[in-house]
């Protein structure tokens, strides 16, 4: 009877572990909330505490992006558009551009636009850029112009999570299975706030 006690109560604790944590890399005791000073696509100073009240998801990339960008943000909108109408409308996603100097306000909303209405596009002066990939440790570099000004943007690929109260959750890489960032981004969606 104990052992049958035992392996329930194990069980239970296991189960109530579980819950705590996310399929993808949990990142909640090391990174901070979400916070920047930004412009959003109606050209607009917008700050991270604009954002709270949904479950948000950033992305730092930029519009020329020949592959990666459109790959993660089209899965995203995919994840997005599966969820019911209420939970859709607890989520938001931050597209941060690391390239103002091509992606002013006017090309981040006709690009975000492609995605769904959930996807906001944000730039800024290269500091404010600079502080807030900074603050998430992402890096990026511009590659070398061609003879046609065109230049390519090296950069993570990684979408962060952030709750209501804009604290972050967990990040999502390429490599994690896309059944289990779908699980967790509609996980954080449905959670109260």
């Amino acid at each position: 009877m104990y052992k049958l006690l035992f392996a329930g109560l194990a069980s239970f604790v296991l189960a109530g572990c579980s819950d705590q944590s996310w399929r993808t890399t949990d990142i909640g005791d090391i990174m901070p909330p979400l916070d920047f000073t930004l412009t959003n696509e109606e050209g607009e100073t917008v700050h991270g505490e604009d954002y709270r009240g949904k479950a948000t998801l950033v992305y730092f990339g930029y519009t020329f992006c020949p592959d990666v960008c459109p790959i993660t943000l089209s899965r995203l909108g995919d994840t997005i558009r599966d969820l019911d109408d209420e939970t859709r409308d607890n989520i938001q996603v931050l597209f941060i551009s690391v390239d103002p100097s091509r992606d002013t306000p006017e090309v981040l909303k006709r690009y975000t636009d492609a995605f769904g209405p959930e996807f906001i596009g944000l730039s800024g002066e290269q500091a404010e850029i600079d502080a807030v990939t900074n603050r998430y440790r992402i890096a990026y570099e511009y590659g070398e112009e061609n003879e046609n000004g065109d230049y390519l943007v090296t950069h993570s690929s990684a979408v962060f999570a952030f709750d209501r109260e804009g604290q972050a959750q967990f990040l999502m890489r390429d490599s994690h299975p896309v059944s289990d960032a779908e699980a967790d981004i509609k996980r954080l969606a449905s959670q109260g706030g």
